[in-house]
């Protein structure tokens, strides 16, 4: 199932990031990730295997500059919020919406000067049963 893949595809499709997102934690330096948190569920499971899923993913950016977070992670938002179509590019999954369940928020700062945000999100798909 490649949703993970094409979220994170479409979010650096989005104007003005500073850096590109990539699919997993973050890595050192200023980064930007998206990775699955505690919580996803399946709402409903099918005869065929077909599964409704709620999935929760953590997009997160750590950054030396609170501004470009900021930003950054509001840019995101506002983009998964009108967010109406996801197309999957193995057809293992369907697209039904996404919600923003955190606005950006601060997670950390270090003594470095490192920073970093979060933002929250939940996806609703079905995954396909015969994939």
């Amino acid at each position: 199932m490649d949703f993970l893949e094409r979220l994170v595809a479409r979010i650096n499709e989005i104007d003005g990031l500073p850096v590109p997102c990539v699919p997993g934690y973050l890595m050192a330096g200023e980064s930007l990730g998206a990775y699955p948190i505690p919580g996803s569920t399946d709402e409903r499971v099918y005869m065929d295997g077909t599964k409704d899923v709620r999935l929760m993913i953590e997009i997160a950016m750590r950054s030396n500059t609170q501004k470009t977070i900021h930003d950054t992670l509001w840019l995101i938002q506002n983009e998964l919020d009108n967010l109406t179509e996801l197309e999957s590019s193995n057809d293992s999954f369907i697209f039904k919406d996404i919600v923003i369940t955190n606005k950006p928020f601060i997670n950390e700062a270090n003594e470095q000067g490192w920073y970093v945000f979060l933002l929250n999100v939940q996806a609703n798909i079905t995954i396909k049963g015969d994939v």
